[in-house]
């Protein structure tokens, strides 16, 4: 049995402390970050081997930058995608580890509507879903985890108030197309398969006391090949990061999965 996790930190240095506490309390096997907000030169990789995990990190100075934290030693795969609109941008890091080809994903939010960084947001998802239909392919054991900035539904499932992202890109229909083409490869949406109908959210804004009234959204996603869904136990949102002193906007998801049934 393995715990897999995804977690948007928002500034590791910031966060550090809490991290550290979830890591030594969760134990997940593998937690992929995102948001960092660090350059490799200040990522703490000494602090965090301590916690017994080993790092791979992709940083970008106060912006962007993902990383994987693993108990098996990984193993480098690629730092950007193949055809990335802009590689400048610190948005994708890929391991292996053991069986497995883990990925963390950091997907450009791509606000506001008609600008630039709307045309971006697309042209990077369009060179994801080529690399993530180039995985499938290969037949391997993969997970896709971290933030996709998409909500995949206007459902509260997945939005308490999908009428306050109107215009958004988060809820945008090019977003949700590509969302659903994923999902439409074979990719296995593994919070939603285990909770099919429940409302389940992994980021409150700071804004407008949405934690408080838990005004939340799901944006924060890990998708598997089928091998591995075959074997998914459970999986779940750890709400209470969200409610601690100086926290993230998100809170970590995460998935156990028996991978050698």
């Amino acid at each position: 049995m393995r715990k897999i996790a995804s977690f948007n930190v928002n500034g590791i240095n910031a966060r550090l402390p809490r991290l550290i506490e979830w890591l030594e309390k969760f134990q997940p096997d593998i937690l992929c970050l995102q948001e960092l907000k660090s350059d490799d030169a200040r990522f703490p990789q000494e602090e965090i081997e301590k916690t017994g995990y080993y790092c791979l990190y992709h940083g970008q100075k106060a912006y962007n930058g993902v990383a994987i934290l693993s108990k098996e030693q990984p193993k480098l795969i690629r730092t950007s995608l193949p055809d990335d609109p802009d590689p400048t941008q610190s948005r994708y890091i890929e391991a292996a580890i053991d069986n497995l080809t883990v990925s963390s994903l950091y997907l450009p939010n791509g606000n506001p509507l008609n600008s630039s960084k709307y045309d971006y947001k697309l042209a990077w998802f369009k060179a994801f879903l080529a690399h993530a239909r180039s995985l499938w392919q290969q037949e391997k054991s993969v997970i896709l985890a971290g933030d996709y900035n998409v909500v995949p539904s206007f459902d509260i499932k997945d939005i308490r108030n999908a009428a306050a992202l109107a215009d958004n890109a988060l809820l945008a229909p090019d977003s949700l197309f590509y969302w659903r083409q994923l999902l439409a490869m074979g990719w296995t949406d593994s919070l939603r398969v285990r909770h099919p109908s429940e409302p389940l959210y992994s980021f409150w804004d700071y804004q407008a006391q949405s934690w408080p009234r838990d005004d939340g959204m799901r944006i924060d996603h890990i998708l598997l090949t089928p091998d591995l869904a075959d074997g998914l136990t459970d999986s779940g949102v750890d709400r209470q990061m969200r409610g601690q002193e100086k926290a993230s906007d998100h809170a970590p998801v995460w998935i156990e999965i028996d991978d050698k049934k």
